[in-house]
């Protein structure tokens, strides 16, 4: 089984040049992609920006972002799906932080994915799952749920990465392990490696990036043995001061208030940059204010600077045309600073972009709206970054405007 790469083994590791790769170092590319999105744009002022920009040199950029490294095509939150994400030009990586067992932090998206995003359920770490695989039956999905609080780091370490996904048709966990989207690859699965919370940390301060963990909701009651929500939030903490990592390098993020006023509170060099996160609950109407469960005064007024609302929260059909939303008008209004996630999550937007675009599903027409809905966010809006599943895309745009 493949084993989680040690600190050491990362420096050396063939092909991924960590040892020397500092900012100055880590070359910035955007591959085919942006210049693919630009062609597909209508003929206006936005394409003849983007064009225009063709041939510029690739530098790196703290609006883009990369959303659990670049997944459109890299197993999320392993080493290669980071250092790619860097190559692209992602001044900011994140790692979803959850616990093992035994309390340790590991980097996924939540703490109960392991079944659709590692081997777990094809290993001997099966039967630990909190519930083992269910084969399909009629019309009765096949299913499991396989947490990192079932198994210690140790466990977690042997485990091997792939596309998050499952073959919920499936008669046998071997087949399950499939379910890729089509759009997606598995291309670069191959030897892909985990990582502790303590392990991006050195990961991305050698790819000279910086840093956005976000604090997921555990799937166990908590206190989970002693250990509370509060130590959670302040061990997320803690190892960026142990790697002595500058607080004005990271922004912790959550869902939960709680957490982003924990910080506040007392951690408050690092609850500066805390990010609230939030997204589209059903009864949300973007152009309504009745409707916002945020009290931006209120959020303003104990501490909170950042707000993190989902792509559909901050976009609206105006007159036939994506604009920016007046809840995310609103929220700027009051002196929060934005960030948007998360661009190329939603595949092919030919059939109009799923939940990430559902407030604007009505005039979204293919591919070329990624630039549009990033243009408006960029300078309607005034996000201070976006989340991408392929950095490289709003890094050549960031890069051409000069954010």
């Amino acid at each position: 089984m493949r084993t989680l790469v040690s600190l050491a083994a990362l420096a050396l590791a063939p092909g991924m040049a960590l040892a020397d790769a500092h900012s100055s170092a880590t070359p910035v590319e955007y591959g085919p992609r942006p210049a693919y999105l630009v062609d597909k744009l209508p003929e206006g002022d936005l394409k003849d920006k983007l064009a225009s920009c063709m041939g510029q040199d690739a530098a790196k950029s703290d609006f883009s972002i990369g959303h659990r490294g670049a997944p459109l095509m890299f197993p999320e939150h392993t080493v290669q799906s980071n250092v790619a994400a860097a190559r692209m030009g992602a001044g900011i990586l994140e790692c979803d932080v959850t616990f093992t067992a035994d309390h340790e932090l590991v980097c996924r998206h939540a703490q109960n994915d392991l079944h659709t995003t590692t081997n777990i359920l094809v290993s001997d770490l099966a039967e630990k799952c909190t519930t083992g695989f269910t084969a399909a039956s009629g019309d009765t999905p096949a299913s499991a749920e396989c947490r990192t609080s079932d198994i210690t780091l140790a466990e977690f370490r042997t485990l091997t990465p792939k596309m998050d996904s499952a073959d919920t048709t499936a008669t046998t966990a071997e087949d399950y392990q499939g379910g890729v989207a089509n759009w997606r690859t598995e291309l670069y699965s191959d030897k892909a490696d985990l990582m502790t919370h303590a392990e991006s940390i050195e990961l991305f301060k050698s790819l000279g990036a910086k840093f956005t963990p976000e604090l997921k909701s555990p799937s166990v009651e908590m206190p989970h043995d002693g250990f509370s929500q509060e130590d959670y939030a302040q061990k997320l903490v803690d190892e960026y001061v142990a790697a002595g990592i500058p607080a004005s390098d990271v922004w912790p993020q959550s869902f939960n208030l709680d957490d982003v006023l924990y910080w506040v509170e007392n951690t408050p060099e690092f609850g500066k940059q805390a990010v609230y996160l939030v997204q589209w609950s059903d009864g949300f109407d973007e152009q309504n204010p009745e409707t916002w469960a945020e009290n931006f005064a209120d959020l303003k007024a104990k501490g909170v600077n950042y707000l993190a609302p989902s792509l559909n929260m901050m976009l609206t059909n105006k007159e036939g045309e994506i604009a920016g939303s007046e809840y995310a008008l609103a929220a700027k209004e009051a002196g929060l600073t934005l960030i948007a996630w998360t661009l190329e999550r939603s595949g092919p937007l030919a059939s109009g972009g799923g939940w990430y675009f559902q407030s604007v599903n009505d005039v979204v027409k293919d591919d070329s709206d990624y630039l549009v809905a990033l243009d408006v966010l960029a300078q309607d809006v005034g996000v201070a970054g976006v989340f991408s599943d392929w950095p490289a895309t709003v890094t050549y745009y960031a890069n051409c405007m000069g954010l």
